[in-house]
């Protein structure tokens, strides 16, 4: 066994109905103001109305910054910031999708009363110091299993990304209720839920930082996304399937949070940048390209994860066959669960296939992750079979 460390979110509350008990975590961590911070489709559709009476009730100032979007921009993490400070806030809710949860992580720490860093000194790994404001992450959607993680995301010019990787970011609470996913669209239900099952594929798979817990981790995760993601995108209302949804997206988080995820990020990542693809169906629609590439090389993991994902539906067979069932499966999802599957059919012009490729080469820090080297040439052949 090869030494590793293990850090993830210290408390995890798993329970239909308990973001109603916001209020009291909050007071329980000696908060008096705390800042929400969500999108505005959480305020549209009134997710947050049975959850803002319990700070009244608590004696508990609340505010609500709603402006987050997909691929948050620095504007939006540094207008968060502003609405923090002046609430002079003692504690952050990030309340939606991996967006708003990356947004409030980032609030915690640079909305500290000691706070001596701006945004552009912390981007990359390790460079957040001192300390952060409690902070709570209530996901809505089961996917990208931000509640767990130590990194946020945030879109730094018209196409790129950069990273803040920190333990400082690493929440106090992770609140998972089922009860705020009902509502989700069936094409959101499957492209966050394939997401969470590339969070756990790649965890597995992991070249540099896979290890026996994260191994543990990424298997159930999984086993519980394989069997309730065709029930929660066509049957929202169940709020079991919806309740193992979201465990399934945290076990894959607390998974590539300690083994992180590779190239079929690193592929995706661009897709979101060019043309705002949203980052759970950019992973759907390079997964199985980028799996028939490392097939050489990973097989016998791949063979393993076989059986979490097919149950019953797979047929025996050595290394080779079983990781063959294994990718086709995995092609399957987009289709059967209403998605596009091709890049072409997500509004991607074939002459930006080199530009893609030249631009996933920047993310080295996924790359070196993957089981089988990729170069260039080698990106732009996986975006030429996924066109």
């Amino acid at each position: 066994m090869h030494p590793f460390s293990f850090a993830t979110t210290a408390q995890i509350i798993c329970e239909s109905g308990s973001a109603r008990r916001l209020a009291a975590l909050c007071r329980e961590r000696g908060a008096s103001s705390v800042l929400i911070v969500t999108d505005p489709g959480i305020t549209k559709f009134g997710l947050l109305n049975d959850v803002l009476p319990g700070f009244a009730d608590e004696g508990l100032s609340v505010a609500v910054f709603d402006q987050v979007v997909a691929d948050p921009p620095e504007a939006i993490v540094l207008k968060a910031v502003t609405q923090a400070r002046e609430l002079r806030a003692q504690l952050v809710i990030g309340f939606g999708g991996g967006s708003s949860m990356d947004v409030a992580k980032l609030v915690a720490l640079l909305a500290h009363p000691d706070c001596k860093q701006e945004l552009k000194d912390i981007y990359g790994v390790g460079n957040a110091r001192g300390q952060r404001l409690p902070l709570i992450q209530v996901p809505t959607t089961a996917g990208t299993g931000s509640e767990v993680t130590q990194i946020a995301i945030i879109t730094t010019g018209e196409t790129t990304k950069m990273g803040v990787v920190s333990p400082l970011l690493l929440p106090d609470v992770a609140l998972l209720d089922a009860d705020l996913t009902l509502g989700l669209p069936p094409a959101v239900t499957a492209a966050t839920g394939i997401d969470a099952m590339v969070h756990a594929i790649e965890s597995y798979t992991s070249a540099l930082k896979k290890n026996p817990l994260s191994d543990l981790l990424a298997r159930e995760a999984l086993r519980l996304l394989a069997a309730n993601l065709h029930e929660a995108v066509h049957n929202g209302q169940n709020r079991s399937a919806r309740q193992a949804m979201l465990l399934g997206a945290l076990l894959a988080g607390q998974a590539f949070a300690n083994a992180p995820v590779a190239a079929v990020h690193a592929l995706a990542y661009p897709l979101g940048g060019h043309f705002h693809i949203p980052h759970g169906l950019s992973n759907a629609l390079v997964l199985p390209h980028v799996l028939r590439f490392n097939a050489s090389s990973a097989h016998a993991l791949y063979a393993e994860l076989a059986p979490l994902l097919l149950g019953d539906a797979l047929k025996a067979g050595d290394t080779r066959s079983l990781t063959e069932q294994f990718i086709a499966e995995l092609s399957a999802l987009n289709e059967r669960h209403g998605l596009p599957s091709r890049l072409r059919d997500a509004g991607v012009p074939q002459e930006m296939l080199a530009r893609l490729a030249s631009d996933a080469m920047l993310q080295q820090r996924l790359l070196v992750n993957n089981p089988r080297a990729v170069t260039e040439a080698d990106a732009l052949a996986i975006y030429q079979a996924a066109y």
